[in-house]
């Protein structure tokens, strides 16, 4: 294997990074993160760089499709804010990696353009009150009616609804007793009459908030139906298929961004911070632990950079991308936990992003599956018997 990053994906890196200096100051995220807060013009910004064409062919007006470059972008953008980071993965990765997956040429003729301009954002509907892991089991009803599709059901842990455009609502669109084979996916605008947003106030994942989301006889037009007529009834390949691959890398680039960010942060502080006489920097315990936060941080690397590899050669990575989400936001929780001992009570109060880093982290083994869905894949997926 060879983990060499490619020059454009390095000339990206550096691009990312001076737009986040100069447009992302730690000021700016932290005021984000207490007011909660979707910085739409930063975002906008990005936009400009073109990054959210990472994910969309050329042929729609992207830069054409790069899983590892957009990896990176989530990565970088991670270590500074989520605030910026997840609505970038809403636009990039649930926008333009679906369409360019399910949906149908005319959907794609007419949307791609518009993430890879910047200009589209889409949160997912797929969880319910009663329903997690298990998206089969979903309540919400899509129902024909003419040139129409009538859609009721509730939605929780929609991150960002209530700053995106379209929120791709899971329903069941045939007999219950179908499994598997009675579900349809539908883009819903956010602003449609009868869609009902509440945010779900929670620990961290700041600026683009989850949200609960009631569908009361909400009425799209068909062919908001993903992929259209062939969309009916095919729900289940569309969320089970390459795109559930890299949606688990989306929060493990998360998760080795907020490490990253925790680490050189604890880095700096040990060299600055002074106890009985010298810097904590020369204790042993101090550099140990250090020593392993770079550690785990560096594998957690790898394990993303090689899966996301295989993710942008359409090679089936499912168990490769269930590990790297499962050891990479286990990881990250260890270091972020490990950073904050080293800052000791500075890392508990407000004011430090070790004590946004801790709150945000702590999500990262829940969402995108679990690390108990991530376990049984890898073992169900290498043929262990049952």
């Amino acid at each position: 294997m060879n983990f060499a990053e490619q020059d454009h994906i390095d000339m990206l890196r550096d691009t990312i990074r001076r737009f986040v200096e100069k447009r992302m100051p730690r000021e700016d995220a932290a005021r984000w993160d207490k007011d909660n807060h979707f910085p739409r013009e930063i975002f906008d910004e990005l936009g400009e760089l073109g990054v959210m064409g990472l994910t969309v062919p050329e042929d729609y007006g992207g830069a054409g499709r790069d899983i590892v470059a957009t990896m990176m972008v989530i990565e970088e953008l991670s270590k500074r804010s989520l605030a910026v980071a997840i609505p970038y993965i809403m636009s990039a990765c649930y926008a333009g990696m679906n369409l360019v997956e399910c949906a149908s040429e005319r959907q794609k003729r007419e949307l791609l353009p518009r993430v890879a301009a910047g200009k589209l954002i889409f949160a997912y509907g797929w969880t319910e009150p009663d329903v997690g892991a298990d998206l089969a089991s979903v309540q919400t009803v899509i129902a024909r009616d003419g040139d129409e599709l009538v859609i009721n059901g509730e939605k929780r842990f929609c991150s960002g609804a209530n700053i995106c455009d379209y929120i791709y609502v899971l329903g069941r669109s045939g007999p219950k007793e179908d499994r598997y084979r009675n579900l349809s996916l539908v883009m819903v605008p956010a602003d449609a009459p009868g869609v009902e947003i509440t945010p779900i106030e929670g620990l961290g994942l700041k600026g683009a908030p989850t949200t609960d989301v009631r569908l009361i006889d909400v009425r799209v037009p068909v062919g908001n139906l993903m992929g259209e007529e062939k969309g009916w009834n095919t729900g289940w390949s569309m969320v089970s298929g390459a795109g559930l691959d890299v949606e688990k890398l989306e929060v493990a680039a998360m998760a080795a961004g907020i490490a990253t960010a925790a680490t050189d942060d604890a880095w700096a502080y040990v060299q600055e911070r002074k106890q009985f006489g010298k810097p904590i920097a020369t204790y042993q315990s101090i550099r140990h632990k250090l020593a392993d936060m770079r550690t785990q941080g560096h594998a957690a690397r790898l394990m993303l950079y090689d899966a996301a590899s295989m993710a942008n050669r359409h090679v089936r990575c499912g168990t490769e991308t269930s590990m790297a989400k499962l050891f990479a936001t286990e990881a990250a929780r260890s270091i972020v936990l490990s950073a904050q001992d080293i800052f000791g009570a500075y890392g508990y109060v407000k004011g430090f992003d070790i004590e946004r880093y801790v709150r945000d982290v702590l999500a990262l083994p829940i969402i995108g599956g679990s690390s108990a869905v991530q376990r049984n894949n890898v073992v169900n997926w290498l043929g262990l018997p049952r």
